[in-house]
């Protein structure tokens, strides 16, 4: 499957004339916590609530191996604490990634915790180009006061951090539009990147990225068929999607996905949308973002 799939993606390249895609949304985590999350979709956990197989289930190296060969030119390591006294240990795991693994863009993390600022600032000084926050897994409101100082700190750097904010695919106590609002309201120029596009709350998120220019949204998951059964885009949106073209972000949550990646990519382009907006998506969007060819 492997060989296809690789095929698939070099001809959707070769097509649009891109050097690589740039994938904002892949997952790298200590051992031990990946199998811990594959548990959980084996399980059926009470956050997906279907049948969930893994496609990718391989040792680190091959995955790595794997976005190579589909011309993925960067990705990221999205990791994410569940509890405290986690987050600085996952980022001293991830910087390590990123240091034998420089196709990858530095990714790091937080939790509403004492000392949170003090760890992402040593982060950010150690070089991470990219935070992850989950609010579902995570269960805390992104306007806890201990989080204050991160999201300035991160506003004031630049450094985008792709928020699972959306209540897709089952709501959590802080998910949905209204935390993040209040967010951006005190942090309007937080360079904030909507995982899944804010599945299923599409049309507010996009609301948001109509009133504040550095929120951006990725494509993870979205309009596969999977992510169709859960609640699909809706088709009166298109024309904002389109429009905001320049703030839409390629992701796919590889490896945790149950169809093959070039899907994604199928599902991106029978849009109907253009070629230059799947440019601009798949890869011009986010080598701008973070200057890839500066």
């Amino acid at each position: 499957m492997a060989v296809r799939t690789a095929a698939a993606v070099r001809r959707f390249r070769d097509r649009l004339g891109l050097p690589g895609l740039v994938d904002v949304h892949t997952h790298f985590m200590p051992a031990r916590v990946l199998d811990k999350v594959w548990e959980y979709f084996d399980a059926v956990g009470p956050l997906t609530g279907v049948a969930w197989p893994i496609t990718y289930r391989h040792e680190e190296e091959e995955r790595v191996a794997l976005l190579r060969a589909f011309g993925v030119r960067a990705f990221t390591a999205m990791l994410y604490p569940h509890k405290p006294a986690m987050a600085a240990w996952l980022n001293s795991w991830s910087a390590a990634f990123a240091a034998r693994t420089p196709d990858c863009l530095h990714t790091a993390t937080f939790f509403p915790e004492d000392g949170a600022a003090e760890y992402v600032r040593r982060a950010v000084d150690g070089g991470a180009r990219i935070f992850k926050a989950h609010l579902q897994v995570g269960g805390y409101d992104p306007n806890d006061d201990r989080l204050d100082q991160v999201w300035g700190l991160l506003a004031e750097a630049g450094i985008p951090a792709v928020v699972h904010c959306g209540s897709g695919p089952v709501p959590g106590k802080h998910t949905g539009p209204a935390p993040i609002a209040r967010l951006l309201g005190r942090h309007p120029r937080l360079p904030l990147i909507v995982a899944h596009m804010g599945m299923p709350e599409y049309g507010d998120f996009l609301d948001l990225a109509d009133r504040y220019r550095e929120v951006r949204l990725d494509t993870t998951m979205v309009f596969t068929d999977f992510a169709e059964r859960l609640g699909g885009f809706p088709p009166e949106e298109l024309g904002r999607l389109a429009a905001l073209g320049d703030r839409i972000l390629l992701g796919t949550d590889f490896p945790n996905i149950p169809y093959p990646y070039d899907h994604q990519l199928d599902a991106l382009e029978r849009l109907g949308l253009g070629d230059d907006w799947l440019r601009a998506v798949c890869h011009d969007n986010a080598a701008r973002l973070f200057a890839l060819d500066a």
